[in-house]
């Protein structure tokens, strides 16, 4: 986790791609309640994400393209709102065409 004068930033391990999320919320995140997190990705193709604990699945509530902001990190943007319903550390993974990566999320 990186964290500086704005909101905290997590780097993603991916595989023929770069990839970053903000966190519009303190972490641990809250079970339960909805949670924005803005993604960058390199690669090519639209945006899939999914968050998965024990068999387990995260709702995604929405995921929207962006077509830019002032957050400078490499990749095409995407916005995206989710609701974790237990504690644990949930495994969000993201693909494009070319593509993927994972990022690991504390919940509490």
């Amino acid at each position: 986790m990186i964290t500086g004068t704005g909101f905290p930033e997590v780097k993603g391990k991916a595989r023929e791609a770069e990839l970053w999320g903000l966190l519009f919320a303190e972490v641990p995140f809250e079970a339960g309640a909805e949670v924005k997190i803005v993604w960058r990705m390199t690669g090519e193709g639209p945006l899939r994400a999914s968050a998965s604990l024990g068999g387990r699945r995260a709702k995604l509530v929405w995921l929207e393209e962006h077509g830019g902001s002032s957050w400078q990190r490499p990749g095409h943007e995407w916005g995206t709102g989710w609701i974790f319903p237990k504690p644990g550390c949930w495994k969000v993974e993201l693909a494009r065409t070319r593509g993927s990566g994972q990022v690991w999320l504390d919940v509490r």
